[in-house]
């Protein structure tokens, strides 16, 4: 019963993670539609990867023609679930180029669930996008040398999964896959610990 309420709560956490980048985003940058929001998102899971192997929301993103897509929050934005639809609303505004999904905060957004790293990542993410349009956020997807070139363009995997590896050099490769393995280290030593039987 208690590994089955372990691996909840860390589902739970991450779930919460998930929703609250998307409340931070929404909050404090301009022109938050889908487009903007998943660009952003990437970047933020991206570059914590390179610093330390881990990405920030748990997502997987695939090489879609206009950049990196979270395949799966795509999907639930069709069809939302509660927990969302209580911080977030989704209004479809009218622009140029036809509608945009516009993403609302309705809920503030709760810092308790982000490390330091994590906090400082997404502000500084925002104050490099604050303003800038979906159009604009796409094209600095596009530079040469990123995981989306790579998979969509140099190997033309067209929609499929882009490697979180593809971020790192060979040097950082090393560093990575090192802190990785202390990191399970570590979970696997606090889940023992969790699971070990008390001497009443």
């Amino acid at each position: 019963m208690l590994e089955h309420n372990n691996h909840g709560l860390l589902i739970n956490h991450q779930r919460e993670k998930l929703i609250n980048v998307m409340v931070y985003f929404a909050q404090n940058t301009q022109k938050c539609g889908k487009v903007k929001l998943f660009k952003l998102m990437y970047f933020l899971d991206f570059e914590h990867y390179q610093q330390i192997g881990r990405s920030v929301t748990g997502l997987n993103y695939y090489a879609w023609p206009l950049g990196p897509v979270p395949v799966d929050l795509y999907a639930e934005f069709d069809v939302p679930a509660a927990d969302m639809l209580s911080r977030i609303q989704f209004e479809p505004i009218l622009v140029k180029n036809g509608l945009m999904l516009f993403i609302q905060p309705i809920a503030e957004f709760d810092n308790r669930y982000f490390s330091k790293r994590e906090l400082r990542l997404m502000v500084h993410l925002v104050n490099q996008y604050n303003d800038t349009s979906a159009e604009e956020i796409i094209e600095a997807n596009h530079l040469e040398h990123k995981p989306w070139q790579r998979v969509y363009i140099q190997e033309g995997k067209k929609q499929q999964l882009i490697p979180y590896e593809y971020v790192l050099t060979s040097a950082e490769k090393e560093v990575i896959n090192e802190l990785s393995q202390e990191h399970q280290e570590m979970l696997l030593l606090g889940y023992a610990s969790l699971t070990q039987p008390t001497l009443s």
